[in-house]
């Protein structure tokens, strides 16, 4: 049993309120008696009662994590677990933890309402929402602080953060354009994404660029699955293609088996690139050019975004956009052009 802050203060040989102001960091306290305080609570074992400070502070110190995409996505696409890896140890760092809630999304969606009522929660960081979707309504009605990791629409007045989507699939696009490649295909994300949205429109400006005809033949949406990749790359296969660009490395890696089985060879028939570069990207045969996107860095820096709204509710909309590495490899056949 953790001892009282009573028994601590009678073993340092000082007042209970002293003992108080110690554990709670107030600055009144000289160095030698804080030290002496600090020194007799670590050898009592003395562990602070969460509950109760909570109740004084009206902070619990406990982040949510909302992610609204099936479980079997959230444990088998490799971008989340590097972005709960960056929430967590950040969280850590700053003496706060994380509750993520899992279900599926329309069960999530039907519960957050009695999560944001509980008090449980001193804020919330929403990942991978849909446009328009229900949770970012609760959360807005509730007037929790929150962030979402996902640019969302320039109007509204939500804090986010990201990385420039649009930018960076144009980059990769006009690259392959660059290397001589003259059809080139590109896989989407969900188009009621923003991240889907935005890839999308990126690949459509590198062609506009250089004046090529858009072949609606060659796009094609799907889910950032590998398994949703492997269907659209057989959907585009009859009209040879010899490019493509998946939005995501998993759709990207589904596309190169795809191609394999198809009998074409990479990248020699087809370049391919795609864009996060998750650890595999590295890995594949032959290996994957991708746009390297921060994913830990994005956990971290909502994060760190989302415990500044809480200390300062009524600041200005954060709106953090973080770089993107162009990453080449032999998937594309050739170096960076100069």
């Amino acid at each position: 049993m953790s001892p009282t802050l009573v028994e601590i203060a009678k073993h340092a040989g000082v007042s209970r309120s002293t003992v108080s102001r110690v554990m709670n960091d107030h600055p009144n306290v000289d160095q030698e008696t804080r030290a002496r305080v600090l020194s007799v609570a670590e050898n009592l074992n003395y562990q602070p009662n969460i509950a109760a400070r909570s109740l004084a502070s009206g902070r619990t110190q406990i982040i949510g994590l909302a992610i609204p995409t099936g479980v079997t996505t959230l444990f088998t696409d490799p971008y989340f677990p590097l972005l709960i890896q960056g929430i967590t140890s950040t969280c850590n760092a700053n003496d706060h933890s994380v509750m993520l809630w899992l279900g599926e999304p329309e069960y999530e969606r039907r519960t957050i309402r009695q999560i944001l009522q509980g008090g449980l929660i001193d804020g919330v960081i929403l990942a991978s929402a849909l446009m328009d979707d229900p949770i970012l309504a609760a959360l807005q009605k509730r007037q929790l602080p929150f962030v979402l990791i996902g640019r969302h629409v320039p109007n509204e007045p939500v804090s986010y953060v990201d990385v420039d989507n649009l930018s960076s699939s144009r980059e990769m696009v006009s690259y392959l354009l660059r290397l001589g490649r003259e059809r080139v295909a590109t896989i989407t994300g969900p188009r009621n994404m923003i991240a889907g949205v935005d890839r999308l429109e990126g690949y459509l400006m590198a062609l506009r660029e250089r004046r090529i005809p858009v072949d609606p033949r060659l796009i094609v949406e799907s889910d950032f699955t590998e398994e949703g990749g492997y269907r659209s790359m057989q959907r585009i296969l009859p009209f040879e293609p010899d490019a493509i660009f998946a939005a995501s490395d998993a759709m990207a890696v589904g596309a190169m088996r795809a191609i394999r089985d198809a009998g074409k060879r990479i990248p020699e028939d087809i370049a391919v690139a795609g864009f996060d570069d998750i650890p595999l990207a590295s890995r594949t045969d032959p290996p994957l050019t991708t746009v390297r996107q921060p994913i830990q860095r994005m956990g971290s820096v909502a994060v760190e975004t989302l415990i500044d709204i809480i200390n300062h509710p009524h600041a200005q909309p954060r709106r953090v956009l973080l770089a993107t590495d162009l990453i080449i490899r032999s998937s594309c056949g050739s170096a960076l052009p100069r």
